[in-house]
Order: structure tokens, then sequence, then C-alpha cells
């Protein structure tokens, strides 16, 4: 059997995955802050994390996944400046915080959804784990990892002689040329751990706490939850790109002081969309929505389809012509497999090239190309089908249970393509081509694939 190997940022090498205990897979990924809609960029993130999902699952292994939702502590600034995003959004958006955060959870849920993505075994709330971020600052706290300035409790990031070795940062660097405001930080890479509610602030989620009444940092949030779900050390830690040089260091930082383990044996990070040679960001509020791909005609999982045509670790640049192009493909795909009638048998020569790419740090865009060489080629129509259908256990394109659209062909034109088929049968070219610019005239295209004719509208 094809081994799973995946890339670790963490070692910067692929790997074979073996599981850290039995059969069964511990999976985490970060979750949105939920202060406004996820944008298309933040969603590609999460149908690579789908793909992970479900080509560990195709692999033989049981999975655990968790994910969380970030409702409070994440600053506007991610290295710990600038206000709490929740507090912000809920002064943009007119909700109250937790209300705000109930609407933006069901809004992402929905996207994921329209997208075929799983959700996770088990969503946690960092509102809801308020005690158990608490207790890990304590740990640290006791291990003397911490220190009190008048605005928080941070984590001395220089008592790990090893911080930073995932984004590979040069701390020495960092110091020497910090220009940043740092505040009351004795380093500019510490971070805060718990941040105190300000006197003349009316914040609208805080906590009591051994240290004073405010609210965690964004950081502890999930070091804490993922080791409650998946113990102190799992299998796969997942997140964007951006994430590795500011949360997921400091997520490692935290656990290494009071756990002693690097928290995941994998680190697997998605790549960025770009906009115009640009990250798209949701903090600057220019971003596309789901809804905005639907609202311009396109199927959620014609995104879907887009993603898939690059890898996972490579930047994907959107452009509305890369989304025809894909709408274009994927139209192919489903009405090929649906003229295919029944599945058969699966060819085992074309699962085995689709494995071998997929297995391989999930080269998707190869295991789509063997897809479409399998279209392309003398198998038997059932073997196609059935091959194809097990193919979309990963792709998710929901190929089994597509139809194409019923279209009501008015009388007129009806009689002009019954006309176009009898000069067909007649050899009369001229005319048929004729009757095909008629068609058009009224709004329907003519496509001949043998002895069939389809009829749709332009």
């Amino acid at each position: 059997m094809t081994q799973l190997r995946l890339f670790d940022t963490y070692e910067r090498k692929i790997r074979d995955l073996v599981p850290l205990q039995g059969n069964e897979v511990g999976l985490y990924a970060c979750g949105p802050t939920v202060y406004n809609y996820v944008h298309i960029g933040n969603l590609r993130t999460y149908i690579f994390e789908d793909l992970l999902r479900r080509t560990i699952e195709h692999a033989g292994f049981e999975l655990k996944h968790v994910m969380n939702i970030t409702d409070v502590g994440h600053l506007t600034s991610d290295a710990d400046s600038g206000e709490d995003k929740m507090e912000v959004g809920s002064r943009r958006s007119g909700m109250d915080a937790w209300g705000m955060a109930e609407f933006y959870t069901a809004a992402f849920k929905n996207d994921l959804e329209k997208l075929n993505i799983y959700p996770p075994h088990i969503w946690c709330k960092a509102t809801d784990h308020i005690a158990e971020q608490i207790s890990m600052i304590q740990e640290l706290e006791g291990k003397g990892y911490t220190y009190p300035t008048s605005d928080g409790i941070y984590f001395n990031s220089r008592k790990l002689s090893n911080y930073g070795h995932l984004a590979r940062l040069n701390i020495e660097g960092l110091l020497a040329g910090a220009r940043v405001e740092q505040g009351e930080r004795q380093y500019v890479t510490d971070f805060a751990l718990w941040k105190f509610s300000k006197p003349d602030e009316n914040r609208q989620m805080e906590w009591d706490s051994p240290w004073g009444v405010g609210f965690p940092g964004w950081h502890i949030e999930c070091s804490a939850m993922s080791a409650k779900y998946l113990g102190d050390f799992f299998d796969i830690h997942c997140g964007g790109k951006d994430h590795i040089p500011i949360h997921h260091t400091n997520e490692i930082a935290q656990t290494e002081a009071s756990r002693g383990t690097r928290l995941a044996n994998f680190w697997m990070h998605g790549y960025f969309l770009e906009l115009q040679n640009e990250k798209m960001s949701k903090s600057s509020g220019d971003f596309l929505q789901l809804i905005s791909l639907a609202d311009a005609g396109f199927d959620p999982l014609v995104y879907r389809y887009f993603c898939l045509t690059a890898h996972y670790r490579n930047e994907l640049s959107f452009s509305w012509e890369g989304l025809v192009a894909a709408k274009t493909a994927l139209n192919r795909l489903y009405e090929a497999a649906y003229e295919w009638g029944e599945p058969g048998e699966v060819s085992e020569h074309y699962r085995a090239r689709f494995v071998e790419h997929l297995y391989e740090d999930l080269n998707v865009p190869r295991a789509l190309a063997a897809a479409w060489e399998l279209i392309r080629s003398d198998e038997p129509n059932d073997v196609k089908k059935a091959t194809l259908l097990e193919f979309d256990e990963i792709f998710g394109l929901d190929i089994a249970s597509w139809e194409p659209e019923e279209v009501s062909v008015p009388v007129d034109v009806q009689q002009l393509v019954t006309a176009r088929e009898q000069a067909r049968l007649d050899k009369d070219w001229s005319q048929a081509d004729a009757l095909r610019e008629k068609i058009l005239a009224l709004g329907f295209i003519i496509e001949d694939a043998g002895d069939k004719t389809k009829i749709k509208p332009v």
C-alpha cells in the first residue's frame, strides 16, 4: 500500500505520516476569528484542510478533527497591539460581541457546507474554555516563563533557546532591529497571555482571573483547547501560511514551556489566494465572499474546483477568467460522468496513479490531471464512472448527484432542431449550418455528439 507522506513545516521536509497512537490521527485546524465574514482566501485554507482530512481517511486512518472558533482575544495586530477585533467588529456591525460571534460563526459554517467541506468532529469556542486557558497560564507562571506589565501577563520568549524554530526566525536580528512599539514588553518577541481590561474601557467580554479582570491572548487559546481535546502532543496542526511566524510560533513556545512538547508532530500550512498580486485580507474590508461569486453566477463548487488546480503550498492567483475556466471544466466533468450511466468496476491502473499523486503531500493538481486522463481514455464508460466517483471522495465535487438542468425549448426552436437533424441525415450540410445559425439567433446553442444533439441556452 502507498504510504501517505506530508510536508512538515517544522522540519521543512516531507515525512511519512505515522500516527502517534494506534491508527488514530488527531488533527487541529485554526478556525476563524468571527468578527466578519470569511473571504474566499480564508476558504481556500479550509478546502486544503478538507482535502487533507479526506486523504487521511482514504488512507485508512481514523481521524479526530478539532477546529476552534476565536470569539475573543485576537487583537487588530497579530503582534499584540491594537484593540480586540471582536470589540472593533461589534462597533462596525452594530451587534453586541456575543451576538456578532454567533452570527458570523453561523455564516462561516454555511460557507463550509456550500463548499462540501466536512465539519470538524469537535467545535471549540475560546469563550467556552477560559478556565483551561487560565490554568495553562498558571502553569507557565509556576515555571517562571511569565512576567506582569501594566496591561497584562506576558510570555518571556528569551527563556526558550529554540524560540522561533518553526519560522526559522532570526531572533538576534529581530531584537537588534526592533523598531515597533513594544510597550513594556521586555523583548519584541514576547507576547500576551492575559490582557487586563483598561479602567476606562467598557469591554463586553471579560473575566476574573488570578491577575485581574481581563481576557486571554489569542495564542493561548489554541494551545489550551487543542491540548484538551487531542493531548499535549498530537499528530497534525493546520492553518494558513500567515500563522507561521507569530501565532503558531507562539503556540509552540507556550506548549514547550508548559508541557514539554512542540504540540504537534506535523505543522501544515496552506498558502495564500492572491488578488492582483496581493494577499486577500479580511481586516482591510476589501475582500470577496463566497456569496460574491454566487452573485456573479458561479456555484460554490466551481470555486472548490478552482482551488484543486493548485497545490496547497503554492500561491494561487484569483481571476474571473480563471473561475470561468474552472466552471467550464467542471461542467465538462459533470456532463461526461452523467452520460456514462451506471458505474461498474474501478480501474486499478488509474486508481494507482491517483493515489500515487495524492499520497505525495496532497498533490491534488496531479491527481486531477489523472482524472482527466481517465476521462479521455479508452476505458469502458462504466469503469470511468466508478473510478471518477471514487476520486470524488477526495475532490468533493458532488459528481454523483449532478443532473443537467431541464431546458425549456420553444416550439419554433424545436421545429428548427428537427429540420436540422433531417438536413444532417440528408447530408445537406449547408442547410444544417444555416439552421444552426437561426437557432443561435433565437438564443440556443446546438452541440452534436455522435448521433445525439444537445440544446443549451446561450
